[in-house]
């Protein structure tokens, strides 16, 4: 096992050596990469939204918008078809997704159908015409009724297309802002995700956003007065529509498009000559030229009407023809205003309106200190760890740190060469790694150490005890790769990002731990040729610990029952203080421009916006607050409308740091899959163990964790903590890490059982806890070295994260032993389960328990 051939030793070296050179764009600046050849690695990993601040935005396409827009163009063409064919027809209606109409002589029928067969004839709905999609069908309830229905292929096939194009004019209202890297791209069949880094102003992309911008030119109605045609007598043909101003103007246009935006081909904000006012500037495509031409040749004297989204931008009168297929847009437009406006027309027109249905938007100076506070817990947490490591193993201490190391450096160089973007609890994640990596390494060393101790030399112990660890090391940290690989599928945003660096890191321990820790310890031997294991300046856990655990299996099953009843108790009967991510509503964080922040001053400007129930409390220092306000009833829009209440109520005074909304349709899909992450964790794990092992192990660990998750879940409950995505990602951590600890121990209770096949379970369960004792000690400790280390310098959005965490470590701890062993005992298991090997021993207590 300490052998390494030439070819192992250059492979390890070369892997190693790859993790320095992809991790270096991350450790200096860029300018001294430039010098070097262009074969070198200089992509550095993608800082997320919450360290370098910029807007996450989920847009949804309004489905139910398509729907009506497909039936108003039905009714059109139905009309129109008609009329070409000449035939005679009556009650032209439409309702939902139907569309009927009455042929008026039984002999026109057939002509008509034959003229309305466009409505019925499939599309293509793939490249190169592969596939087609029947949008319409058609049926007859009576004679000369024909009644046409939208399909459901159809409709998804409309909201398909208008996805795809909203994606393109998405992406080029984006691009026209100026924003480095954005990312814009489909999320199931219809949602866009938008997320724009370093962004300076999140507000302005939201009004960029969430305007469908469908510009027309209408000519104005003057044939009666304003105010008749608003008490309900507009002429047919015709429709009232209101200016952008404040008051707004009332118009009567006239339904016939002139011309629309589609014709434009170019906009920029200028300024009008003669007024100094901004203004916007277009120019038509020569068809689109030709029309607006020929209208104003015929109206000279009346009013045109230039439209933006239902709303008269302003009414001009036609004071001679305009033939040179250009013009300009005057209204009370800012210079910002006039250039947004012209960004939106050279983008174009979205084919329907886009939700907001979730946002997360974190200010520039809130990244910068995420990143500070990031860098500093993670600098504190390493120190921790590598002080730690030399304090209880001396010489291999020092080799461990060296090997984690090499696994940090593994981690970052992993995630630039995927090109991962780097979240908060990313960061969280690789100290998490950290902590836990470090389990690896103490569970090899403590091997050896009992190899050693059982008379064995030196060689021979650091042999056995990395051949005999392997099957432990693979088992517990596979358990925990399973829970980060469903956190990955089933969890969305920032735990996702939690989720890779985790995996990432497990598969980089199992290579550091195992590989280039072996390599280095039989450098070491071959060098120094030590007599002994180098001993530590500390010693937490005795050699020969005789702690009869088993004896307390019933105060323990008492204590744990009382008190899984008294937190699944609390659970149903006192309200769990959710976020927004599982209840909708908003999440804001500000911070005073003055020396201090006034709550009560903000709580009561809130009170009077009529946005529910408002809570505002105090959120790190004394300049910062956080404000939540309750979801609000006229679902996602009316989101977005209470945060600009808020904004507008507060701007003067406060800076927004962070802004996050999560509507009714989000949250109700993060609780579906919230749970659902939690119960297929548990169920893949079960299912591994149950292969693994036996199914008493597998039923015992999945009891074990369960006890863990309900007490967890009595953690918040009693604590008031916020329940949020976060907190599901503390849960399946806490998960991954109990089955780890329990997997250990498991481990040795089944190696055990093969060798003493006589002895009690009782006593046979006592020595493989006390054999894994000093490991489960060790492994906790430098853990929670890591986790301290966040929660008190890795800021306050990640704070009710770690606290979580730190007590669901010694949650963990606490099952492994008192629940997952007991429950053995429970499940009756007995010895010649395994009858692999031959019987030794007898009842006599092994060498190193006595």
């Amino acid at each position: 096992m300490l052998y390494f051939s030439r070819w192992k030793t250059i492979s390890i070296w070369a892997v190693v050596v790859l993790g320095i050179l992809y991790s270096l764009p991350n450790l200096v600046p860029q300018s001294y990469l430039e010098p070097l050849p262009s074969f070198m690695p200089k992509r550095a990993m993608t800082l997320g939204l919450d360290l370098q601040g910029g807007s996450h935005i989920l847009l949804a396409i309004d489905r139910q918008d398509l729907i009506d827009d497909r039936q108003v163009e039905a009714r059109d063409h139905i009309r129109t078809l008609l009329r070409d064919a000449r035939v005679g027809y009556t009650g032209l209606s439409g309702t939902g997704r139907t569309v009927q109409v009455r042929i008026r002589d039984a002999s026109d029928i057939d002509k008509a159908k034959t003229a309305l067969e466009a409505l019925t004839q499939p599309v293509s709905s793939g490249l190169f015409g592969a596939g087609s999609v029947t949008e319409m069908t058609m049926d007859e309830p009576e004679p000369g009724l024909l009644r046409y229905t939208m399909t459901d292929e159809g409709i998804d096939y409309r909201v398909g297309t208008a996805l795809a194009q909203s994606i393109e004019v998405v992406g080029r209202r984006v691009n026209e802002l100026g924003t480095t890297e954005p990312i814009i791209q489909r999320q199931g069949t219809d949602r866009i995700l938008v997320q724009v880094p370093g962004l300076q102003d999140p507000q302005r992309l939201k009004e960029i956003l969430g305007q469908t911008a469908k510009l027309t030119f209408q000519m104005v109605d003057q044939s009666v007065p304003i105010q008749e045609a608003i008490e309900g007598r507009a002429p047919a043909g015709s429709t009232v529509m209101y200016s952008a101003d404040d008051p707004p103007a009332p118009y009567l246009i006239e339904n016939r498009v002139i011309v629309s935006g589609e014709s434009l081909v170019d906009a920029q904000a200028t300024f009008d000559q003669r007024t100094g006012e901004p203004v916007v500037s277009f120019r038509f495509d020569n068809q689109g030229a030709q029309r607006f031409g020929q209208a104003t040749q015929q109206n000279v004297g009346r009013l045109f009407a230039i439209i933006l989204d239902n709303q008269v931008i302003s009414a001009p009168q036609i004071r001679e023809p305009i033939l040179g297929g250009t013009g300009q847009i005057s209204g009370s437009f800012t210079s910002e205003s006039a250039n947004d406006l012209a960004v939106l027309l050279r983008a174009g027109a979205l084919p329907a309106d886009l939700t907001i249905i979730e946002e997360r938007t974190v200010g520039p100076s809130l990244g910068a200190d995420s990143i500070a506070a990031g860098e500093f817990a993670a600098g504190v947490a390493t120190i921790l760890v590598l002080l730690f490591m030399v304090m209880a193993y001396g010489t291999i201490g020092v080799i461990a740190n060296l090997a984690l190391l090499a696994n940090v450096v593994l981690i970052v160089a992993i995630l630039s060469v995927l090109g991962a973007t780097l979240t908060m609890p990313g960061i969280a994640g690789i100290v998490l790694t950290m902590g836990m990596a470090v389990d690896s390494n103490v569970i090899i060393y403590e091997r050896v150490r009992e190899e050693r101790r059982m008379g064995r030399s030196l060689v021979q112990s650091l042999d056995s005890g990395f051949a005999r660890a392997l099957s432990t090391v693979v088992d517990a940290n596979l358990t925990t790769f399973i829970a980060a690989v469903i956190l990955f599928f089933l969890g969305s945003g920032p735990i996702r990002g939690f989720a890779v660096t985790l995996a990432i890191g497990i598969i980089t321990t199992v290579f550091t731990a195992y590989t280039l820790t072996r390599w280095m310890i039989a450098i070491w031997l071959k060098h120094y040729r030590p007599t002994d294991l180098p001993s530590g300046f500390i010693k937490l856990v005795p050699d020969d610990t005789r702690i009869r655990f088993m004896s307390m299996r019933k105060y323990a099953f008492t204590l744990s029952a009382l008190l899984s009843i008294a937190a699944a108790f609390m659970f149903f009967t006192k309200d769990m203080n959710y976020g927004i991510d599982f209840r909708g509503g908003s999440s804001i964080e500000v911070q005073a421009r003055g020396p201090q922040a006034d709550a009560g001053d903000v709580r009561e400007r809130l009170s009077e916006l009529n946005l529910g129930d408002v809570q505002v409390q105090e959120f790190g220092s004394n300049r910062d607050l956080l404000i939540r306000i309750e979801g609000q009833e006229g679902g996602d829009n009316a989101e977005q409308s209470a945060v600009e209440k808020a904004r507008m109520a507060l701007e003067d005074d406060y800076d927004f740091r962070r802004v996050e909304v999560v509507g009714p349709t989000v949250s109700s899909e993060l609780t579906r899959t919230g749970t659902l992450g939690v119960l297929a964790s548990l169920v893949a794990m079960l299912i591994y163990i149950w292969i693994r092992f036996e199914w008493q192990f597998g039923v015992g660990a999945i009891i074990s964790t369960l006890h863990d998750v309900i007490m967890m879940v009595g953690l918040y409950v009693v604590a008031g903590i916020e329940f949020n995505l976060g907190s599901i990602a503390a849960i399946l951590t806490i998960v991954g890490y109990s089955i780890n600890d329990t997997v250990v121990v498991y481990d040795r209770v089944r190696e055990n059982l093969r060798k003493y096949k006589k002895m009690p379970i009782e006593e046979l369960l006592d020595i493989s806890m006390n054999q894994t004792l000093s490991r489960t000690v060790l492994t906790g400790i430098t853990t929670l070295f890591a986790l301290f280390a966040l929660y008190m310098y890795g800021g306050e959005v990640i704070a009710s994260f770690t606290f979580a965490m730190i007590f669901g470590i010694l949650i963990g701890t606490y099952s492994s032993i008192f629940v997952a062993g007991p429950l053995l005992i429970l499940f009756k298991l007995r010895p010649d389960m395994f009858d692999k090997e031959p019987a030794q021993g007898g009842e006599a207590l092994p060498a190193e328990t006595r």
